[in-house]
Order: C-alpha cells, then sequence, then structure tokens
C-alpha cells in the first residue's frame, strides 16, 4: 500500500502541489486551495502531534471498524468526507504562505520518518501505527490533491 513515507511519496506531493494555483477549481467540497493547503497543514501536526483534536464522539463508537475499511486497501478517500473539528479551515489564507509552510512540514516529517508520528490517537480513528498514520497522510494528501485536479 502507499505510504507517505515510501521513497519517492514527497517528491510527487511537492511536484504536485507546484501544479496548483490560487484559484484552482475545486471539483468537490467548500475550500478554495490556499484554504485546502493550510487544512493538510493542520493534518500534518495532527501526525506530528502538535495539533490534538479531542476523540469524535462517533469515531469512538465506529472508527476501529472504519480504520480497517479506509486503511486496508489503495482505494482513495470518498469525496465530501467529513473534516476533522478544529481542522477545516474557513478563513482566507495566503496560498504562497501556506504551501512554503507546507513544504517545510514535508520536509521535516520526511526527514524524521515513521518516528515523527505522534501516539496521540487520531480524532476519528483512534490509535494508528506509523504505518497508518503514513498511509492515511498519503490518502489525506492524494484526496485533497485530486479535489483540484493536481
Amino acid at each position: 500500500m502507499k505510504n507517505f513515507f515510501d521513497q519517492n511519496a514527497g517528491q510527487e506531493f511537492k511536484d504536485r502541489l507546484a501544479r496548483l494555483r490560487p484559484d484552482s477549481e475545486h471539483q468537490w467540497g467548500k475550500m478554495n486551495s490556499s484554504q485546502m493547503v493550510a487544512h493538510l497543514c493542520k493534518a500534518m501536526q495532527q501526525v506530528t502531534g502538535e495539533v490534538r483534536p479531542p476523540r469524535m464522539f462517533l469515531g469512538r463508537i465506529m472508527g476501529y471498524f472504519v480504520r480497517s475499511r479506509v486503511l486496508g486497501d489503495d482505494a482513495p478517500l470518498r469525496r465530501n468526507s467529513p473534516t476533522v473539528p478544529g481542522l477545516a479551515i474557513t478563513d482566507e489564507r495566503d496560498f504562497i504562505g501556506e504551501r512554503q509552510r507546507l513544504y517545510g512540514l514535508m520536509d521535516r516529517i520526511v526527514a524524521l520518518g515513521p518516528k515523527a508520528c505522534t501516539s496521540h490517537p487520531h480524532s476519528f480513528f483512534g490509535q494508528l501505527t506509523q504505518e497508518q498514520w503514513g498511509i492515511l497522510m498519503y490518502k489525506h494528501f492524494d484526496h485533497h490533491l485530486r479535489q483540484f485536479s493536481v
């Protein structure tokens, strides 16, 4: 399965992010491209434990079962999948600044490798292994870049 920590994944995502523009049209969802990039920054901070959204009630009930389905194969995340509370970006953001910030977060996490992943539970899926965090990051990046056709 594809994993954010795979050797070429970071460069693949940087190449795709380089094709993203401030005026790129989204295929689904509500965020514009600047907000999406800022959202990916917050998601990366959740991976490292810098941002710790609380566990969701529904996730406590269903997270374990959904996790194996979502992370069990290379199928992309569904369109309009719910956003973790606190990671939604609704204000306007500077596209260039957010993309640079995301590149920095990506570089730091790739350099640290799987040990960059927090032991804090994901707000919906619960406790994740380092491999599961890597799969989820890959799928999450791919999901949002597909959202903007890059």
